[in-house]
């Protein structure tokens, strides 16, 4: 049997010095995705930080007012019922509330939600080969079952997608992570958290090993506001997106497009933010045909196969409806 250690640190540096002094060493927060990789075998760590404890739970204004700093251990459950989250950024509390189950959004944090690892039935099942857990081993979702694989940012070594919702919103309102590592602490746009797979697919973040994420920064305003989060799944609870859509939208008294935010998930390896199709809506009148234009320019680099054509035209209406939609009750 393998020996596995475990640490309850006293505070963030302890957690840190931890991590940096044993390569294969892992941070443990709610576990709702680490205890199960460990009973796959999936996960074999030497030593658990168990970081769950440490006083990262708390949601702050900062005193500019202009932005929300979100602990990295605040529960899933909590942070979508806060009230600056409902009122300010109801795409993430949207986003929060579709994933999972009530039972894990009450377990899980708001740092592991990121940092979890991909689904893909190859992934977790350890007798098929699979680079992302072996490298070099080979992808069986090539040839494999693929429904949910990727269709945009995809590798001949990897077509997985990532599973958090709360990403895609993250990404779409543009959030600052606040990371703390062995050399001090920074600050990270969460859109350069994910990694595409290239050929390291096993290399899920950007992070260098013994960082933590100690909180997210969001920025509040007009657009944050009008946020909104659309999933579609196979079932309405405890099921992971086949495709998903964070949308934030800020018109002119015209009409026109000020600014707009478009992420989608549940179509690559990491959350997709689709800059072409935001970038072609800006100045535009909002209508349906111009949102459909507009995913069709960020669709021209898709890959699809047999099994996941359908992701086409389902990102795309569902990006409709979810633009369409925050119009709608802005207007009302």
């Amino acid at each position: 049997m393998r020996e596995l250690a475990y640490l309850r640190p006293a505070d963030v540096a302890e957690a840190v010095a931890a991590m940096a002094a044993s390569p294969q060493a892992q941070f443990l927060g709610g576990g709702t995705n680490l205890v199960d990789h460990l009973k796959l075998g999936i996960a074999s760590p030497d030593l658990l930080v168990d970081i769950g404890r440490l006083p990262l739970d708390t949601i702050e204004e900062y005193d500019d007012g202009a932005r929300l700093r979100i602990g990295a251990n605040v529960r899933n459950s909590d942070l979508a019922a806060h009230p600056l989250i409902r009122s300010g950024f109801p795409g993430v509390a949207r986003a929060l509330l579709a994933g999972a189950s009530g039972q894990i959004r009450n377990q899980a944090t708001t740092g592991g939600n990121l940092l979890q690892r991909t689904r893909c039935v190859y992934f977790q099942d350890a007798s098929t080969p699979c680079n992302k857990r072996q490298p070099g081993a080979g992808c069986s979702a090539l040839d494999g079952y693929g429904r949910y694989n990727a269709i945009l940012g995809a590798s001949s070594d990897c077509v997985a997608v990532h599973p958090s919702d709360l990403a895609v919103a993250l990404a779409a309102l543009d959030a600052t992570l606040v990371i703390l590592g062995p050399d001090g602490e920074r600050r990270l746009p969460v859109g350069d958290l994910h990694r595409l797979p290239g050929h390291q697919p096993d290399q899920d973040t950007t992070l260098a090993h013994g960082e933590l994420i100690t909180g997210v920064e969001l920025e509040s305003g007009a657009l944050a506001r009008s946020s909104t989060y659309r999933k579609v799944r196979d079932r309405a609870s405890y099921a992971f997106a086949l495709v998903s859509v964070c949308a934030a939208l800020d018109r002119d008294a015209r009409g026109r497009v000020r600014d707009v935010r478009i992420a989608w998930g549940g179509v690559a390896h990491r959350p997709w933010r689709a800059t072409r199709a935001e970038a072609a809506l800006r100045g535009e009148l909002l209508t349906e045909e111009a949102v459909r234009d507009a995913c069709a320019a960020e669709l021209e680099v898709a890959t699809t196969t047999e099994q996941t054509a359908y992701k086409v035209p389902m990102v795309r209406n569902v990006t409709v409806h979810a633009l369409m939609g925050v119009a709608d009750r802005s207007e009302s």
